[in-house]
């Protein structure tokens, strides 16, 4: 029982990841754009915004410091949210699965 339990934070612990790291690059890619000014009709430019604004925008409440001369921080604030959540969350995940 308690190998099974052990893979299952394992396998939680592997989906948390991967999801945090494919809204990294999504954030990245979303920075990128804005920089760009691409199409806003582009279908690929919706998807990005649809899913990145929403949070940038509880970041800009939440910290209004974020903009410094015009320059948007919130995708950093972000950025450095995601790291530290797989750094402490994950991995925390991982070694208690290693342990059980």
């Amino acid at each position: 029982m308690e190998l099974l339990a052990g893979n299952f934070l394992g396998a939680i612990a592997g989906v948390i990841n991967a999801v945090l790291s494919l809204y990294f690059w999504i954030v990245i890619a979303s920075a990128v754009l804005s920089w760009v000014n691409p199409d806003p009709y582009n279908p690929i430019v919706r998807i990005i915004r649809n899913l990145t604004e929403p949070v940038f925008y509880r970041v800009r409440k939440l910290l209004p410091f974020t903009n410094i001369g015009g320059l948007d921080l919130s995708p950093v604030v972000i950025l450095l949210g995601i790291e530290f959540i797989k750094m402490f969350l994950v991995r925390t995940l991982y070694q208690f699965a290693g342990h059980m």
